[in-house]
């Protein structure tokens, strides 16, 4: 069974940075795109970035120039840098690879 552990949430000042990490059982990342999505309290769950097999990235235009996605096949994780961290950037992330979800992990940036 495919098992997907998101870590590094926390609580950090706007202006912050944190790094996201997602570790997969198995080797499911290997071949496959990955994404990081967030869920903010009353909203939709919202694509953040994506990055395929080939390493190309794409962004949500909030967090574009911010963030920053990266794999590492042969750790079978996946990460998300993110800087300069806003209030609006506040929800649980989780990471994605085909039907396969995380927990989440909560980010909360205060103003």
């Amino acid at each position: 069974q495919v098992q997907l552990v998101e870590s590094g949430g926390g609580l950090v000042q706007a202006g912050g940075s944190l790094r996201l990490s997602c570790a997969a059982s198995g080797t499911i990342f290997s071949g496959n795109n990955i994404g990081w999505y967030r869920q903010a309290p009353g909203k939709q769950r919202e694509l953040v970035a994506i990055i395929t097999t080939g390493g190309l990235t794409n962004y949500a235009n909030s967090v574009r120039g911010r963030f920053t996605i990266s794999r590492d096949n042969a750790k079978n994780t996946v990460y998300l840098q993110m800087n300069s961290l806003k209030p609006e950037d506040t929800a649980v992330y989780y990471c994605n690879v085909k039907l396969y979800w995380g927990q989440g992990t909560q980010v909360t940036v205060s103003s």
